[in-house]
């Protein structure tokens, strides 16, 4: 823990609040090799909380760190789930009951390639007085002057601007929101900006989509990254390059922080933990060049685990030395 608290000396750690619209309870198996039409007989299944929001917070809390987590939650699965996140190291639950059922999502690898299925299932709908309490609530969890994230998707029933909406809420009361989304709610984001985002967190596909265009080159991700905060869409804006590792660009900064090579088991949450570890530094009040890296060597980290689970502070500290930024 050491290596992540040697920054903090003076200055007191940020509190950190995830939003997580639309959970799911993560199962994850082995096959010894998919064949569609078939019945497949699976191993032992891993269970873990899951959604984008959740997983940040597991990822602060193995990293040393405190969050609490908002939770949107209901049903049987919904009280599974917050009894799992429960045990999680440095992580404080905050539920916020509705009436449906939390989704669950399911991870299937092939033994034989490696390769692994993952199938999401929706979720239910929330009413119009949910949608309503919900902002409440967030407003109500908001740390004064904290980090706040809103990572996953929506669930259904909710506009594609809700995260807008969140952010008009609440940046009264703390302006560094943090989001990593995709589809119709990270277009509203960037189509619309409302106010700079304090990061956004774009992954290769979805700037590919956002950009309408490919990113097949780093001065693809580049532009993209830089028009985003040219337009005030974000201070920081952060997007993957894949194995390459991923891009920073700031107001008046950019640099690529390289991955170390590590063997693929799982992609499952490697996103959600690159941002739980820069949120982290960014809390300890690290310079965006020294949080990027944290970011990447927990996502390599976390790739390195079987299925849904995440890093732990030891590899990703032994990792750590294997990044290393590069100006652009």
């Amino acid at each position: 823990m050491g290596a992540f608290c040697s920054s903090m000396k003076t200055q007191a750690i940020s509190e950190i609040l995830t939003v997580t619209l639309n959970p799911a309870l993560d199962y994850a198996t082995t096959v010894p090799r998919i064949v569609a039409n078939r019945k497949l007989y699976c191993g032992p299944a891993r269970v873990d909380p899951g959604g984008g929001g959740v997983n940040v917070a597991r990822a602060v809390g193995r990293l040393g760190g405190m969050a609490t987590a908002l939770v949107v939650t209901g049903g049987a699965t919904g009280k599974k789930l917050m009894t799992l996140l429960s045990t999680e190291p440095g992580v404080r639950t905050v539920p916020f009951e509705v009436a449906g059922e939390t989704r669950f999502s399911f991870a299937a690898t092939d033994d034989e390639t490696g390769d692994q299925q993952r199938f999401s299932l929706p979720g239910e709908a929330l009413t119009a007085m949910e949608r309503t309490n919900l902002l409440k609530a967030i407003k109500d969890a908001t740390p004064r002057d904290g980090l706040v994230v809103l990572s996953g998707g929506i669930a259904p029933g909710l506009p594609d601007d809700f995260l807008k909406r969140i952010q008009s809420k609440i940046r009264s009361r703390s302006p560094r929101i943090v989001v990593d989304t995709s589809r119709a709610p990270l277009r509203s984001l960037i189509e619309t900006p409302i106010a700079p985002l304090f990061l956004l967190r774009v992954d290769q596909k979805e700037a590919a989509q956002a950009a309408q265009h490919s990113m097949d080159t780093l001065a693809d991700s580049l532009l993209f990254a830089r028009t985003l905060v040219a337009r005030s869409v974000a201070h920081h804006v952060v997007t993957g390059r894949g194995a390459e590792g991923s891009l920073m660009v700031t107001p008046d900064r950019a640099f690529l922080c390289h991955a170390p090579q590590v063997p693929v088991k799982s992609k499952i949450g490697a996103g959600d933990a690159l941002v739980g570890a820069m949120v982290l530094a960014f809390a300890r009040h690290d310079p965006p060049e020294q949080a990027l890296k944290w970011g990447v060597a927990a996502a390599s980290a976390t790739v390195g685990t079987e299925g849904t689970a995440l890093c732990d502070l030891e590899t990703v500290t032994a990792l750590l030395h294997d990044c290393y930024i590069e100006a652009i």
